[in-house]
């Protein structure tokens, strides 16, 4: 067997990539999404491509957030490794995977492939998360009128709101910024992430009691995919009151007032208590997804 070429497409060659069986449908999840051709990698075996990679970014984005898109050709787990482990970007797998796929031999097996051959590259596991999508056919959760909500224009303050979120998080995102650089870390993350998106900063709201007292903040928003839930987060002394359903109503209402037809939310499998409120108010899982960090480089 000869040894497999890894390289990098272009717009003349771009079409390899459309060349191997897709049976976890991962172009159906990201139909919606643009993968610049020079962030595709294929690994080829005299002439036929045997794996293949797909980075994506933002449209203003000079390098890839995360890679989305990885698969192979059966019995080439190996050659699926090289093309990660020498790739150029060192960013988070995002292993997309249809809902209960544990549930079914088939679409276990080729999870389980794709995460033994990101294995061998190098990468470790993050974190599984649920994917939602709300749509006018849910229904609109009915607001439970506990909270005041208004802007917040002065990011500093958003940033401490942040801080103190993530000083009791269970996000497993965040917990690695923590453990990495800090609450400051963890906090400029998200802000950069708001920022980041195309969607009004005056969206960005805090909750309140009636009483003026904080319980948290919640940041409606559109990423190139769409509306989405872009935060929803409690202080620490508010929690145990279910405020996380009125901040996720909230963010959902607002969005459906600007006309979205559809809402994406996620959170991590572990965060039993944001599942939760995402199930109440009528978000359906529609995907799960496993997300896997790079190793340092050899």
């Amino acid at each position: 067997m000869t040894d497999p070429v890894i390289r990098a497409l272009d717009e003349n060659d771009a079409h390899l990539f459309d060349s191997l069986p897709d049976p976890l449908g991962i172009g159906r999840a990201l139909s919606g999404t643009v993968h610049r051709p020079e962030w595709k990698r294929v690994a080829l075996r005299d002439g036929q491509v045997v794996a293949r990679a797909a980075w994506w970014g933002g449209p203003d984005d000079e390098h890839p957030l995360n890679v989305n898109w990885f698969d192979f050709a059966e019995g080439e787990e190996e050659a699926a490794a090289e093309l990660l482990r020498t790739s150029p970007y060192r960013v988070e797998y995002q292993l997309i995977l249809p809902r209960g796929w544990r549930e079914d031999p088939v679409l276990r097996a080729a999870g389980e492939a794709r995460l033994r051959a990101a294995g061998k590259a190098g990468m470790s596991l993050l974190v599984e998360r649920y994917q939602y999508r709300w749509t006018p056919e849910c229904g609109l959760p009915e607001r439970p009128g506990r909270l005041v909500f208004r802007p917040e224009p002065d990011d500093d303050v958003i940033f401490d709101v942040l801080r103190r979120v993530h000083s009791a998080t269970l996000d497993a995102h965040a917990l690695q910024d923590i453990a990495e650089g800090g609450l400051d870390r963890a906090a400029q993350a998200e802000l950069d992430f708001f920022r980041w998106c195309p969607s009004p900063r005056e969206w960005w709201q805090l909750a309140h009691t009636p009483g003026g007292e904080l319980v948290g903040l919640h940041v409606p928003a559109r990423n190139s995919s769409g509306p989405c839930i872009g935060f929803i987060g409690v202080v620490p002394e508010q929690r145990g009151h279910g405020y996380a359903y009125d901040l996720l109503v909230e963010c959902t209402r607002v969005l459906a007032d600007e006309g979205a037809e559809s809402v994406l939310g996620a959170t991590d499998q572990t965060n039993v208590p944001m599942a939760r409120q995402f199930a109440r108010a009528g978000h359906p899982v529609i995907e799960e997804r496993i997300y896997l960090t790079p190793g340092p480089r050899d």
